[in-house]
């Protein structure tokens, strides 16, 4: 059975996660002409204007191109992520030419970018674009590659690699759309969500919040929860079949080398 919900919220400020996403385009475009003030709206409106005009690629660099460039300094940053989104998809943005914004864009770009591949995208074209955002440093990249395009196409593993990177990085498991669905009776990701909970606390280091919030998610906390109760009646991996963490895996999760510390803009080298 279906219930309905509330409109998703708007991002309020710059470096919102994946609500942009999330959000129907009609109600990104009616909240931005209730909000944006006269001249950022006229601007906005000829840039719409523009982009339907002239779609695709016309010589270095297309008008619509240049008015994404534009947009953080004419609608400021609390806007600018949903303007992006809607000129992108009023130039009719094919995966070719989101690649080519998201590869010479600036990271704001990038972000508007992976925003607007659910809305732009049907198929796992742009999905090298996910991937790079789940590569790089810049934890509002990360937080806007594992929105429901990243939920519909990337493979399992893959998936699982992108949770532990927001755990790694920082980004919170809320931006993680399908969050619930795709945890879900997964075995491997608890094995491997134990694995760096293992590692953490064998460091003397805090485990994260959120990685018990997922582990709850999968249904098989107290076979791979470090924390969880041991004894004669704690759960064990023939309770369920489920596999025993293997204790020994030393690359930290999610980055395949060392652990980096989080840095707002730059990419992995």
């Amino acid at each position: 059975m279906t219930h309905p919900h509330a409109a998703p919220a708007i991002p309020e400020a710059e470096g919102g996660g994946t609500t942009p996403a999330r959000t129907p385009l009609d109600v990104l475009h009616h909240h931005l002409d209730t909000h944006l003030e006269a001249t950022a709206r006229v601007w906005f409106r000829r840039a719409l204007d523009e982009a339907a005009a002239h779609p695709g690629t016309h010589g270095p660099i297309s008008v619509w191109e240049l008015r994404l460039a534009e947009a953080g300094r004419r609608c400021g940053g609390r806007y600018a992520d949903a303007a992006r989104v809607l000129i992108l998809r009023a130039a009719r943005a094919d995966p070719e030419s989101l690649a080519r914004v998201y590869f010479q864009g600036t990271a704001e770009e990038r972000r508007a970018v992976l925003h607007a591949l659910p809305h732009l995208v049907s198929g796992p074209d742009a999905l090298p674009l996910v991937e790079d955002a789940l590569r790089t440093h810049d934890t509002r990249l990360v937080a806007a590659a594992v929105g429901p395009y990243a939920a519909r196409h990337l493979d399992a593993h893959a998936w699982r690699h992108a949770v532990l990177k927001c755990l790694f990085a920082g980004v919170p498991v809320d931006e993680v759309a399908g969050l619930e669905q795709r945890a879900r009776a997964d075995a491997e990701l608890a094995r491997m969500l134990g694995d760096y909970a293992t590692e953490r606390t064998a460091a003397g280091r805090p485990v994260p919040r959120d990685l018990h919030r997922v582990l709850t998610l999968t249904g098989l906390t107290g076979l791979t929860d470090p924390t969880a109760p041991t004894g004669p009646n704690a759960p064990t991996s023939t309770d369920s079949g489920a596999p025993t963490p293997d204790l020994h895996r030393t690359d930290p999760p999610g980055t395949g080398g060392s652990p980096r510390p989080a840095h707002p803009h730059g990419k992995e080298s």
